[in-house]
């Protein structure tokens, strides 16, 4: 596996911005404000400092996008097709032979977590790791190699949407985070939005 002279592996890190924010109402989640600041900002605040490379993945806002530094690409699959497409869309820009992905409403995500996906990456010797809490994977929270780009892109092309689908595919790891449960808390709606605002108790 590829790594920078620290060691760390040379990972391209993902947030995927592209979705509608249906739960949400139609409002684009990164965009969304929590605590005064949009939720890609506190993503992108944890994520950043882990990889070697950000690039957002997104389908609409494009500029206010652009405006928090980083490079943004949109989906090359039409039709909102879901994080794979985000996915495709980051690996065939991305320069780093491990890309990362995250979502966009998650703005509690681990600070080890891409440490922890790409130490298993490696053990295992697998194509793709995925973060896990108890008996729950969080697909949207993976590490790849770059190299599965063409398998994806046949997928796609085949169909293909559903996220599980794909990894079934391939040579997966699990990486157990019940340590950070918490830190995988989405906001998908406007209910969960005022409770993750609110001061713990």
């Amino acid at each position: 596996m590829a790594a920078c002279p620290s060691g760390r592996a040379v990972v391209t890190g993902v947030v995927l911005a592209g979705g509608q924010g249906r739960r949400m109402g139609g409002i684009d989640k990164g965009l969304v404000e929590l605590d005064g600041r949009p939720m890609i900002a506190r993503v992108l605040d944890r994520f950043a400092p882990q990889v070697d490379e950000v690039l957002i993945n997104a389908n609409q806002n494009l500029d206010r996008y652009r405006a928090f530094g980083f490079d943004v690409v949109s989906d090359a699959v039409g039709g909102y097709a879901g994080p794979l497409a985000g996915l495709h869309a980051a690996m065939m820009r991305a320069t780093r032979p491990l890309v990362c992905t995250v979502p966009c409403d998650s703005p509690f995500l681990p600070p080890d977590l891409v440490a922890r996906l790409s130490g298993a990456l490696a053990t295992a010797g697998a194509q793709l790791a995925v973060a896990r809490t108890f008996d729950q994977p969080h697909p949207v929270f993976c590490l790849v190699r770059r190299d599965v780009l063409p398998h994806l892109e046949a997928f796609l092309a085949a169909g293909g949407r559903k996220i599980d689908a794909w990894y079934a595919t391939l040579a997966v790891v699990e990486v157990a985070f019940d340590d950070e449960a918490e830190a995988f808390r989405n906001i998908n709606t406007a209910d969960e939005l005022a409770a993750a605002a609110r001061p713990p108790s």
